[in-house]
């Protein structure tokens, strides 16, 4: 059952501070793909280190910052500087929604761009008689953060702005993914690293053989491609989410009719966070819960309507 502690089952790496062999710092589930100069980057995330640092394997031999495959063990971090744990927020999420008025041009848009699955290659082959089930359009930034996504200014790197749904809704801010896929996006399970060659890196076991393969060059040459920022950010979350001390708690998703869903959230890890997440996701594919002009420069479309209203 989903609970706290699950990211770390499996775990075969682990990494320390070599001043204190007492304390695990986080961890790894090891997959395919993942080299040496990954893993410095993935505990550069979890820890902050003001100086420079290396890493030593059990033998005390220093790990080079290379594109050998990371080996299975224990790593001990070697650092002049304090090292501490980087308590940066990892944003409750769950499957989102499909539907709704403000998400429905990003769905279009992302359909028309992606054709298919952008991590598994799977072209829908029914797109031509509009038929997309099993291919969903997932949200990079989950739509349920709105308030952060302003507050954060990450709507200043769209450059596409949809005509409705604010700048969370544009095109950039989306992937088309299979919907088992887009379930462990959601989850933090893989995620993409813009700053490794757009490597597709699995947390968790991959059922469909994809470890370490990278985006198509297809995408990463349309000029309505993701934002690399964006997907920096999910990868950071991605990283603390699997990787920091123990890891986030996995949340339950199967709720069959019938089942008390608001008592098994309420029951669970997180049920705060969860159940915040759960109200603003819905509401946020129907109407703008931020305001109407924000730091970004999204307007209402019902503002925009109502001044031309006013003018006639």
């Amino acid at each position: 059952m989903p609970g706290a502690g699950l990211r770390a089952l499996g775990r075969n790496v682990f990494f320390y501070d070599l001043r204190d062999l007492d304390t695990l710092l986080g961890g790894l589930v090891l997959t395919p793909g993942v080299t040496n100069a990954d893993f410095y980057a993935m505990v550069n995330i979890v820890l902050i280190i003001s100086s420079s640092f290396l890493l030593q394997n059990d033998n005390g031999e220093t790990v080079l910052q290379d594109s050998q495959p990371l080996l299975p063990g224990r790593y001990f971090v070697v650092a002049d500087s304090t090292i501490e744990i980087n308590n940066e927020p990892v944003y409750t999420r769950a499957m989102s929604i499909q539907t709704g008025p403000r998400v429905r041009v990003f769905t279009e848009q992302v359909r028309e761009r992606d054709k298919g699955c952008v991590v598994t290659k799977k072209e829908n082959l029914r797109a031509a008689v509009g038929l997309w089930i099993g291919f969903e359009a997932a949200h990079i930034f989950p739509l349920a953060y709105e308030q952060q996504w302003h507050e954060y200014g990450y709507g200043s790197c769209i450059t596409l702005p949809p005509p409705q749904g604010g700048t969370i809704n544009s095109v950039q801010n989306g992937l088309l993914l299979r919907g088992d896929m887009h379930a462990l996006f959601d989850h933090y399970y893989f995620s993409i690293n813009p700053d490794n060659g757009y490597k597709i890196v699995f947390f968790q076991t991959d059922h469909n053989d994809i470890y370490g393969t990278f985006l198509d060059s297809r995408l990463l040459d349309d000029p309505r491609r993701p934002r690399d920022e964006l997907l920096r950010w999910h990868f950071r979350q991605a990283v603390l989410s699997n990787m920091r001390g123990i890891g986030e708690p996995d949340l339950e998703q199967d709720f069959p009719p019938g089942s008390d869903m608001m008592g098994t959230i309420r029951d669970g890890p997180k049920a705060a966070e969860r159940m915040e997440f759960e109200l603003f996701d819905r509401l946020a594919h129907y109407t703008d819960l931020c305001s109407s002009k924000d730091t970004d420069g999204d307007t209402d479309v019902d503002e925009q309507d109502a001044d031309v209203s006013d003018k006639d």
